[in-house]
């Protein structure tokens, strides 16, 4: 038996308590024993029919519950997540909290939620935006005026609507996003024959001090992210299935444009912030 409590924490946080009951814990644990055990040879038994207790003193327990957590804590997440309705947007904290024999389990799981989101004036900035774009030019004396219009960069837009949201987010969000650009940084000095010291000492930095910067900079990867997405809400932007298509059709080699095939939920996401951005320049 599996039951779950789920506990609200603050910046889109949510904690789940999980009771694995013994019983369901212990009937894990024994196909786990079994299948080791049919594989233990033991001197005067045939292959897999010494005495259990036999077997136990020659197997490592600890290694049994660690193939027991792996496949019984995924599947209690999973469950609690449905009977609590909630839909994490990343990857959970999970600690087993109490793991004796004969006795429930306590898992504990913190999950990032998707973050509140507040939208201000975006679009009377962006339009003033537009607007200080626009210079007179005059060339000469006795020549017509005319407006030179430069529209704002991609740059810019992005930067007010920044300005213009406020997004809660999960620290335990920011720290994934972090971790992902950490993970980055280390594929590309590896091709560059470095290692994260070697950068970190031809920058003139800490780790600590990069941390704080991807962590930064994750705040603002997410929170462009989720604006762009809460725009595309309430002004309707949708991606179409005619849509993936044209992309798809303009790519020349088949393997590429197999790939995208698999890959269309993400190119649908891709797609719409697009379209989300030209919208914004339209403004």
């Amino acid at each position: 038996m599996i039951t779950s409590t789920v506990k609200q924490l603050p910046k889109s946080t949510a904690e789940l308590e999980i009771k694995i009951s013994w019983d369901e814990i212990r009937e894990v644990y024994e196909k786990i024993f079994n299948k080791v055990a049919g594989e233990v040879e033991i001197e005067g038994f045939r292959k897999g029919k010494a005495p259990k207790e036999l077997v136990e003193k020659r197997i490592n327990k600890a290694k049994l519950y660690e193939e027991v957590i792996k496949e019984v804590v995924p599947a209690a997440y999973s469950k609690a997540l449905a009977e609590n309705k909630l839909t994490p947007v990343s990857s959970p904290k999970i600690e087993v909290a109490k793991a004796k024999e004969n006795e429930d389990w306590v898992v504990k799981a913190q999950v990032a939620l998707k973050p509140k989101i507040l939208l201000k004036n975006y679009k009377e900035k962006i339009k003033e935006l537009k607007k200080s774009k626009v210079k007179i030019w005059t060339p000469g004396k006795g020549q017509e005026k005319k407006k030179e219009d430069n529209k704002p960069t991609l740059d810019e837009i992005i930067n007010t609507i920044l300005s213009e949201v406020e997004v809660e987010l999960s620290d335990l969000l920011i720290n994934e996003e972090a971790n992902r650009l950490l993970a980055n940084l280390v594929d590309q000095t590896q091709k560059l024959g470095l290692t994260v010291e070697q950068y970190l000492i031809s920058k003139g930095k800490t780790s600590e001090q990069l941390r704080a910067e991807y962590a930064k900079q994750a705040a603002k990867n997410l929170s462009i992210e989720f604006a762009l997405a809460e725009i595309a809400d309430k002004e309707n932007i949708t991606v179409t299935p005619e849509d993936l298509e044209k992309i798809i059709a303009k790519v020349e080699k088949p393997e590429e444009r197999e790939k995208l095939k698999q890959d269309s939920y993400y190119l649908a996401h891709l797609l719409r912030q697009q379209k989300t951005l030209d919208f914004l320049s339209n403004l």
